[in-house]
């Protein structure tokens, strides 16, 4: 009886090592890679609207919004957070932050088709009437020209649907899509920088790029870390008990 449990487990084990070759693997907060495809990507698509802004900031990444939507993305809940309508919910510098939100297959992540598709709402937007046929939100977010500091995170959420589903957001401060506001001022590139350099086409001050720590915030809705375990991981949890087993066999 001992020897049929002993491989018993070992096959249930086998099965889990087999099920989870290839699971995706997402990209921390801290990985400068992840963070400068964020940045970038953003800057990017704000360097190049039409009409031209004459006063759009240039972005810079923030731990604190990382860390606010890397709490909320946990949840694996595909709505928006319940910190934005709370004074200094969402971060501990900013009154209210701005907050995307985009779910999808991830496979190989990279953060410029999430944002880049945010982005294509601009189809639906049109600057003159500051208006939207469709939805166009998420696109004005992206280009408001007074958000100038950005976090973004991708949290694995197979309840939100296949293995590979991803839940990927990005928090802005100070935020956007204020009603009847127009999300920038049209004109020629930084003509409205206020004494402020100009870099591709962007509005830049050295003192609100830099970067600040924040090792004490901790955002609502943060759960405990989920452990991905793949093929290389359980390898040594299969032998441990492989030898455990043969070591205090007993058969009955």
């Amino acid at each position: 009886m001992a020897l049929w449990k002993t491989f018993g487990c070992l096959w249930v084990i086998g099965l889990c090592l087999v099920t989870s070759r290839g699971s995706p693997q997402v990209p921390s907060i801290s990985d400068q890679s992840f963070i400068d495809q964020c940045v970038k990507a953003h800057n990017d698509f704000r360097s190049r609207v039409s009409p031209s802004a004459a006063d759009m900031k240039y972005m810079t990444w923030d731990e604190a919004l990382a860390k606010t939507a890397k709490a909320w993305t946990s949840n694996c809940v595909f709505k928006h957070n319940t910190c934005l309508s709370k004074a200094n919910g969402c971060h501990p510098d900013f009154k209210f932050v701005g907050e995307n939100i985009w779910l999808g297959g991830v496979g190989t992540f990279n953060a410029s088709n999430a944002i880049n598709a945010w982005y294509n709402e601009v189809r639906f937007y049109n600057f003159t009437g500051n208006s939207c046929s469709k939805v166009c939100g998420h696109y004005t977010q992206v280009v408001w020209a007074n958000s100038y500091k950005i976090g973004c995170a991708i949290t694995i959420c197979p309840n939100l649907g296949a293995r590979n589903t991803g839940l990927f957001a990005c928090n802005y401060a100070p935020p956007g899509n204020y009603i009847n506001a127009f999300p920038y001022r049209s004109g020629v590139s930084c003509s409205m920088c206020g004494g402020e350099t100009c870099t591709e086409n962007l509005c830049r001050n050295p003192e609100r790029d830099k970067l600040k720590n924040y090792p004490d915030w901790k955002p609502i809705g943060k759960t405990p870390p989920q452990i991905a375990c793949n093929q290389f991981c359980l390898v040594p949890v299969l032998l441990g008990i492989f030898f455990y087993s043969i070591n205090h066999l007993v058969v009955i």
